[in-house]
């Protein structure tokens, strides 16, 4: 079956075989790819006086320009993103408070130490107020915990990859072959 000239197809090994390229973004002369020109025009690249371009489909999976409105030649896409907060799904972290007062055993301390019952001072200036320095007394008024203290930020605010299972092989265009009439 004789290709189309600008047809695209998959091949299995690593190069393009004669009359055709890789689908790879290259640039080539106008002056001598008249025909290829005539039907790719810019819509892929090179500024259209002395170049264009071949479509690029290296890391893209091809989509079929009538679909969602896309335009021939637009790309889109990525291959990974950042998820951000309003993208995640809608959940909770539950947790409940209570005001009964919480009593903290005295158990599994070693090294005599102890828990405090009372104002601990400065070991350099051990005794009573007036002579030692306070790093703990018994607290006033106790506050109430925004909901932010109830609950953690998670994530690393990394991207994550978007891709579906792929294999990966070459696309190549045919710069020869049949120039293809409209049907």
């Amino acid at each position: 079956m004789d290709q189309y000239l600008g047809e695209i197809r998959l091949c299995g090994f690593p190069f393009p075989p004669k009359g055709w390229a890789l689908c790879n973004g290259a640039l080539l002369p106008i002056q001598t790819n008249t025909a290829l020109f005539s039907l790719l025009g810019t819509q892929y690249g090179g500024n259209g006086t002395t170049n264009f371009a071949l479509p690029d489909l290296r890391g893209r999976t091809p989509l079929h320009r009538d679909l969602q409105d896309y335009v021939q030649g637009e790309v889109g896409g990525a291959e990974t993103v950042t998820l951000s907060t309003p993208q995640l799904p809608a959940h909770s972290h539950s947790f409940t408070a209570s005001t009964t007062p919480a009593t903290l055993p005295n158990t599994g301390i070693t090294q005599n130490h102890l828990l405090a019952t009372s104002n601990i001072y400065n070991a350099t200036n051990p005794g009573p107020p007036s002579a030692g320095t306070l790093l703990y007394g018994a607290p006033g008024t106790l506050t109430p915990l925004s909901s932010e203290a109830c609950g953690s930020s998670s994530g690393g605010n990394q991207p994550h990859e978007n891709m579906q299972p792929s294999l990966a092989l070459n696309y190549i265009i045919a710069l020869t072959g049949v120039y293809p009439s409209r049907g």
